[in-house]
């Protein structure tokens, strides 16, 4: 555990901390890029960062990201550009047009993450950094059980993913939000709050302030820890069935006119929950579409209930059985 000097707030030692983890391991003379909306969440993790970045010998920037959707949007990102800057870190602000394509919150969240991506390529970024707390992580799970997404969805977020070919870290995924506020209040960070996520007409907004507080009351508290350990449990299972298919998926899968085949005896071989997963990652990577639940389920009676049913048609491909395969070809 970190050393607390003398006086050193314990929420600010624990984002220090946090950070400090997820930028071990980065080369020295590398620069990261913070992704600040000037919230507590993101400036916490910016204070952190410009502590942390010179004592392993890294450059550190910032990036806000101005939406253009309320007014004053323009003053706020100068405002938090101007807290970066005053932290130390070379601080920038991009404005973005939002478009209208899956709804508000996910054209927003699009345009922001391919601005990201685009600052991180013009300051040679090694790393983008994400302020995404515990208690987004218990909230992206409950959502997806809502949704009655499988376990893909409720793995939540990853510690480290993929951003355009960037490295995306979320340092503060083992934080509560509790804390990323009481660092700023410790260190003097005035935070903004962002009107949307009090807004009741998005479901995140309704989650974080209704349905987590009602389920702490209800049923004690530790419900955010609980459900972000789920994410991490279901992490790990996918991780290793991930491996599983890896090392299944050569022998059985051949390369068919205009598609993919996969051995029926096969598929019957592996248990129902391996054999759902290979059909979804054999639709993914040929034909870059994603199957419900009920799709990959009508698939897999072509293998565990063959009858002499006709082709099924699915997105962007048709599967149908041949002989002793399970055929996917292009629609």
């Amino acid at each position: 555990m970190e050393e607390r000097r003398p006086g050193l707030d314990p929420a600010v030692a624990e984002v220090r901390l946090a950070v400090r983890r997820a930028l071990t391991g980065l080369q020295p003379g590398a620069t990261v890029l913070v992704a600040l909306s000037g919230g507590a969440d993101s400036l916490a993790l910016a204070a952190a960062t410009a502590f942390e970045a010179p004592k392993l010998r890294l450059g550190a920037a910032s990036l806000t990201v101005d939406h253009g959707l309320q007014d004053g949007s323009t003053d706020a990102a100068a405002a938090a550009a101007a807290k970066a800057a005053a932290l130390g870190l070379d601080a920038r602000v991009v404005r973005v047009e939002v478009g209208a394509a899956g709804g508000p919150e996910a054209a927003a969240r699009e345009a922001r993450y391919g601005a990201l991506a685009e600052g991180a390529r013009s300051v040679g970024a090694a790393a983008v950094l994400t302020g995404h707390t515990l208690d987004d992580q218990a909230e992206t799970v409950l959502l997806g059980l809502a949704r009655g997404a499988g376990a893909t969805s409720l793995q939540g977020m990853a510690e480290a993913s993929d951003l355009e070919g960037i490295p995306l870290l979320r340092p503060l995924l083992g934080v509560r939000r509790t804390t990323t506020r009481a660092a700023c209040a410790a260190e003097s960070l005035g935070w903004c709050e962002d009107p949307h996520n009090a807004d009741p007409r998005f479901a995140r907004a309704r989650v974080r302030s209704t349905v987590l507080p009602v389920l702490e009351s209800e049923l004690g508290p530790g419900i955010a820890e609980a459900l972000a350990r789920t994410a991490a449990q279901l992490r790990e299972d996918a991780e290793a069935f991930d491996e599983m298919i890896d090392e299944t998926i050569e022998d059985i899968v051949e390369h068919a006119e205009a598609g993919i085949s996969v051995s029926a005896a096969a598929l019957a071989a592996n248990p129902a929950a391996l054999r759902h997963r290979i059909i979804r990652h054999v639709v993914a990577s040929e034909f870059h579409e994603s199957l419900t639940r009920t799709q990959t389920l009508e698939v897999a009676r072509l293998v565990t209930d063959w009858s002499g049913q006709g082709p099924i048609d699915l997105p962007g491909c048709r599967a149908r059985r041949v002989g002793g395969r399970v055929e996917f070809t292009a629609r």
